[in-house]
């Protein structure tokens, strides 16, 4: 029903910036959620952040506060991360997440409460 693409993603030096997008495609709605997530191999998977695409409430996870701040675009169904102050420990494949959050209780910090995931774009800091 929804379709994720992500883009953004790169080389760079600690302590340069990176703009991640996430372009969503289908029935998005005004109770659509969207996050942020990364991928280490050997590791599993970490939030980073996450945005109500209504309301623009946005959470973050506790080693990007500060640094790292999402946005979203409704008129273009895109989410966006910036990240700023880059530290090689943020090297991962980012993969962008999506999920309708109509009712019930949900941890937008939790992986499991999305249902739509793109294939992720890999950001690597150099040291």
């Amino acid at each position: 029903q929804v379709q994720l693409v992500e883009s953004g993603g790169g080389l760079v030096q600690a302590g340069g910036s990176l703009r991640l997008s996430c372009a969503a495609s289908g029935r998005t709605g005004i109770n659509y959620g969207m996050g942020w997530f990364r991928q280490t191999p050997g590791k599993e998977r970490e939030f980073v952040a996450a945005i109500t695409m209504y309301t623009g409430q946005t959470y973050y996870g506790d080693s990007v506060k500060g640094r790292f701040t999402i946005s979203r675009d409704n008129a273009k169904n895109t989410m966006y991360l910036l990240m700023n102050g880059l530290k090689p420990e943020d090297t991962a494949v980012y993969l962008c997440a999506g999920a309708y959050f109509i009712a019930g209780n949900y941890d937008r910090t939790d992986l499991t409460s999305y249902d739509y995931w793109g294939q992720g774009t890999q950001v690597t800091v150099s040291s």
